[in-house]
């Protein structure tokens, strides 16, 4: 299995993902319950992968060090705010747009640092998932009622996390090409980033609050977010450049806005549209 079929995996499941987390905001589940299924979920599910080869696990005192600095600065708290935009943003692929497009700073960092592939034809293909998600974010809102929900916050939000997710993808990368192994790296980074939302958020976890319905979708949630992860970080250790498969994960947002709108009566438009449609085009031209 390739780069390619990782990244496929990793976009399906980052739709079913932050649609899941949308459904979860709209019905009133705190941003802390989904944050927590996030990590805590497929930390049990990585556990009992990794534990049929425990082998693994092992690493260096300095790169366990590194993935708690990563897990803590880049991992916790880039998806705490990334949850904050979405709930804030007037559709989640708007806050998506801006955080995921972190593909044109990783491209260029990989291939500076790490000397990885690239050409034109995948170059244009970055450069279509970039302006054409943009203007998916900068077209003017409809008229929908929904399109005035929340405040310009998310902006600054996703800003942050842009920077975080885009550190987070050079720093894994950076580890497996020093021998750590995508199993070892999830335990590790999904071990200290639980531990720091049961910290920052105990207060607020409280699990009576939540209905049946809830507890469904915080498995859903921690079962895409899984898939997500493997897929997502299986794809950087594998392909030729970690700014392809981030261009990849940008341009699920595409598919979110869509289905967003579709769903829950979110905000979309003709230039939005549009946007979509390019988006797809970049993705087509970059996997061919």
């Amino acid at each position: 299995m390739n780069w390619v079929f990782y990244s496929l995996i990793m976009f399906i499941a980052s739709v079913g993902l932050y649609l899941a987390v949308r459904l979860a905001s709209i019905r009133g589940v705190k941003s802390s319950f989904s944050n927590l299924a996030m990590f805590l979920v497929p930390l049990c599910i990585f556990l009992v992968i990794a534990l049929k080869d425990p082998s693994q696990l092992h690493i260096s005192t300095v790169h366990l060090l590194m993935i708690i600095g990563i897990a803590v600065f880049f991992a916790f708290t880039g998806n705490t705010t990334s949850l904050r935009a979405i709930e804030r943003a007037p559709n989640p692929g708007y806050s998506l747009v801006l955080s995921k497009t972190y593909v044109v700073f990783t491209t260029i960092v990989a291939l500076t640092i790490f000397g990885e592939e690239f050409n034109v034809r995948k170059l244009i293909a970055i450069g279509l998932i970039v302006v054409f998600a943009g203007s998916i974010m900068l077209s003017g809102s409809s008229s929908n009622e929904n399109s005035d929900k929340g405040d310009r916050s998310w902006i600054a939000l996703s800003l942050y996390s842009f920077f975080a997710w885009g550190m987070l993808s050079l720093s894994s990368k950076y580890l497996f090409s020093h021998g750590v192994s995508t199993m070892a790296f999830l335990v590790y980074l999904y071990l200290i980033v639980t531990l720091c939302i049961g910290i920052a958020f105990w207060r607020q976890l409280k699990f009576r609050e939540l209905q049946r319905s809830s507890w469904m979708l915080f498995l859903v949630i921690g079962i895409a977010s899984a898939a997500f992860n493997l897929g997502q970080f299986e794809a950087i250790r594998l392909a030729p450049n970690v700014g392809y498969v981030n261009a990849i994960n940008a341009g699920s947002i595409a598919t979110v806005t869509l289905l967003a709108a579709r769903l829950f009566n979110d905000d979309i438009n003709r230039t939005k549209l549009i946007g979509v449609g390019g988006v797809t085009l970049g993705l087509v031209l970059l996997l061919i």
